[in-house]
This record gives structure tokens, sequence and C-alpha cells, in this order.
């Protein structure tokens, strides 16, 4: 579906910048209030039942992407990487000695940053902490974000020695002019060597990254990587709209304004290379993922299974999720907690107790509703009234009334209201972050900057 005049003239109403909605409240509303002692309480409050997410940020790059949000920072020298998995190994122990083992971990995901930039033998190393540290499932996900650039036997070999079952690639766009603007040279050889090497090894399930609205892309490069990601058959691909945030990451100040397309072209590149995934038997995930329909996710999507964390769309049905790293965030059932984002403050703050919460927010009953609502809104373009009342009680009222009331008053039909259920529209579903935010009672508050919505 490519720009129309109806569509030009929403993209311009409804293009205002508003959260990813990875988490609800999102981060700019943690505070100082929740640290180590709440951390260290929810952490004993895990047991018998409880399944684990965990997730590992490595905030280290060999290169520098400029068109990268992340925590992260350049290095040439490994001893600054070697220090910070020793100040890793501190945090994970410590952690450990604070969660029944009766708690079951069913994912591991390593991210950054660039994890493959470790040594092989420190692969192995902080692979088997995980394992002796906590209880794993015999059918655990691990997953590991991948650069090409890094990439040798030894490390494969490495990877799938930790039991790696997903890897996800980090492709963005392969046309040369693009890579230069944003200071990632990769060739689809490079990528595709990858993509032979880890299922050679057995993994089962590969994830491609693309990003439209990059400097230089036009509908005809974009459409040219979209067809060479095909030939490699991933099994997931994430469709992401480039986040332009220089005043958050000021090596975003190298990417000239001037050659980013504008919200339309944005618009128009999102969907036609949805429009060509799906075309080649994708089936569409949320608003930016796709997967084969035989994917866990896919499978997940049409049971209503579907949820939304700090990684994005997951199928993973942990209730908790664990993040160990500087800057890394977790997610409880009473709140979430985020770790010193510094990475040598990090590192001093383990050789205490090892634990290095500084910020966080614990829930109102107000703020799981409306994180609810939200959550079904980004996963599945709906919530159910009766579904609410049942989880949340009267208070499920006022967010009703405020689906009704948006409903009765956005002339442009982004929602509707069928059989007791808030549902977003076709055309809805192309602004889901907006309406979203309709429902976000913290959106108005002043804090905290954001990417446009398309």
């Amino acid at each position: 579906m490519l720009t129309t005049p109806t569509h030009k003239t929403l993209t311009g109403k409804y293009s205002a910048p508003v959260p990813r909605y990875t988490s609800y409240p999102t981060a700019p509303h943690f505070g100082p209030h929740i640290k180590n002692d709440a951390y260290s309480q929810w952490l004993q409050a895990l047991g018998e039942g409880d399944k684990l997410s965990l997730y590992v940020h490595i905030p280290y790059c060999d290169r520098l992407c400029w068109f990268c949000a992340c925590h992260t920072k350049h290095t040439l020298r490994y001893e600054p990487v070697a220090e910070y998995l020793d100040a890793l190994t501190r945090e994970v122990r410590a952690v450990a000695k604070l969660v029944s083992p009766k708690a079951l971990v069913t994912a591991l995901h390593f991210g950054g940053g660039s994890p493959t930039l470790m040594k092989p033998e420190d692969i192995r190393r902080i692979g088997a902490l995980f394992r002796e540290a906590f209880n794993f499932t015999p059918d655990a996900e691990i997953s590991v974000e991948m650069d090409p650039n890094d990439m040798d036997e030894a490390r494969y070999d490495a990877l799938a020695d930790i039991g790696m079952t997903r890897a996800s690639l980090g492709v963005q766009d392969f046309q040369p002019e693009v890579q230069k603007a944003i200071n990632r040279i990769q060739t689809f050889e490079q990528t595709k060597s990858v993509v032979d090497a880890v299922r050679a090894r057995g993994v089962h399930s590969v994830n491609c990254d693309l990003l439209y609205g990059l400097p230089h892309q036009t509908l005809e490069t974009l459409a040219a990587t979209v067809n060479q990601i095909l030939t490699l058959d991933p099994d997931r691909i994430a469709l992401f709209g480039y986040a332009h945030v220089p005043w958050m990451k000021k090596h975003q100040t190298m990417i000239k304004e001037e050659v980013l397309p504008d919200v339309d072209q944005r618009f128009d590149q999102s969907r036609m290379a949805a429009a060509m995934l799906v075309a080649a038997g994708y089936q569409p995930i949320g608003i930016d993922h796709f997967a084969k329909p035989d994917d866990s996710m896919a499978i997940a999507d049409r049971e209503g299974r579907l949820r939304r964390n700090f990684q994005g769309y997951t199928d993973d049905a942990a209730e908790t999720l664990i993040g160990f790293g500087a800057s890394s965030i977790g997610q409880f059932r009473q709140g979430f907690v985020q770790n010193m984002v510094a990475t040598g403050e990090y590192q001093r703050m383990t050789g205490s107790d090892g634990l290095t919460v500084v910020r966080g927010l614990a829930f109102s009953d107000e703020d799981r509703l409306r994180g609810y609502a939200i959550e079904k809104i980004m996963c599945d373009f709906a919530f159910s009234f009766a579904d609410l009342k049942a989880r949340f009680g009267a208070g499920a009222d006022e967010v009703i009334a405020e689906a009704k009331l948006f409903v009765g008053q956005n002339a442009d039909g982004l929602a509707e209201i069928v059989d007791g259920r808030f549902r977003l529209t076709e055309t809805g579903r192309l602004f889901a972050r907006t309406v979203a935010s309709q429902f976000d009672a913290y959106l108005g508050n002043g804090k905290g900057r954001h990417s446009i919505a398309v």
C-alpha cells in the first residue's frame, strides 16, 4: 500500500513522536526510588513455577554504526571487554544467589552492542556461567545478536557449544550508498555466509533485521534489499523504522538529515516492504515483524499468545525478565528495574554486593491495567472489555470509557467497537503506536522524547 492522498493526510496527522511501547510505563518514567533493596526482594520472591527469561547486554562494538540507538561504545582493544565480562560474572553470581533454583529459565538472549565480538573462550565461559547459576529447561531458547564482521569458524563453534538456537542478524540495508551513510559496511555475501554457517551447526531459527527510513534509501533500493533477504529464507524478519534521535545519541549527528526520507516516503517504504514479505508467504505480526507460518512466533500470534517486552515481540511465556549488564532492564510482576548505564560505574558497583540497579518503577493497579491494554493493542490490535473487567474489575471502567470516547471522536476511523471489543481498523493498524498512546497516562507529563510514529 503506497501513500494515497488520504494516507498523506493521516501520516502527517498521526506521525507525532510517541513511544514504541516495549514497556508500560516507558523507561523515561523510571525513578531512583527503586534500587537494589527492592530488586533483591523481587528476586527472592521468585520460586517454583516461575519461568524466567534472561537478557545479557554486551555494550561494546568494534565499529560504531551511526544509525544505532543502543547503549554501546566503540573499542578496538579487547581489555575493556574482558574487564566488563569479569564484572558481568560477579553480577550473575550475585543474582543467582537470590533466585530459587526451582525457578526455570526458558530463554537466554545475548544482545548489544555486539556480543559476537567476545572471544570464543569467553563465549563458552559466559555460556557455562549461566548454565551453572540457573536452572534451564531442556528446550530453553538461546538467541544471539550477531555481527557478520565479527564471525570466524572458532566463534561459530563456540556459539554452537553454548547451545545457540536462534541467530539474529542486523542487516539494515545492502545498498553501498546507504551503508556508507550509516557506517555499516556489510555485504550480502558476508551475511549469507553467517546464515549458512549457523544452519550447518543446527540453529533452527534465523532472524534478520531490516530498516526503512535510512539516508539515501528509496523504494527501489529497499526493494532490492528485501529481495536479497528473501533468498536467505530467514524464519523471521523484523522491519523497523529508523529512529533518528540525535539529541539522545550524538553519533547520529553524523547522518545528514537532508538525505533522510520524509514521513510520506517512510510510510511508502514500510508499506512496500511489508507487502513484499507477505507476498513471499510471511505472516505479519504486530506492527513490524514477519514470520513463516510454522514459526513459533507466528503460531503464538494466531493463538493470541503474542507478548511484547524490551526485546520487542516474543512468544516467550516467561512473566519475569532478568537483565544483566550495564543499562539492562528487568521486568517483574512487581515492576521494572534498570542497571547502571555507565559501564565503568557498573563495573565498580559489581565489586560490592554484585547488584547494580539504580532506577525503576513499582507498578500501580492502574499501570497494570493500562499496560495490559496497550500490549493488547500492540500485539492483537484489539482488547476485550469483558477481559479487562475480568482481570481488573471496576478499575477497567475508565479505560473502557476512554476507548468508547476515542471511537466516537476519531473522525478518521482508526478504531471501532465490535462485539464488546475495542478494535483497530485496517487503517488504524498503520498507526497502532499512536492509538496505543491514547491510553498512556504518563505521556503528557513532558518526560522523554521519542521517535516519530511512522
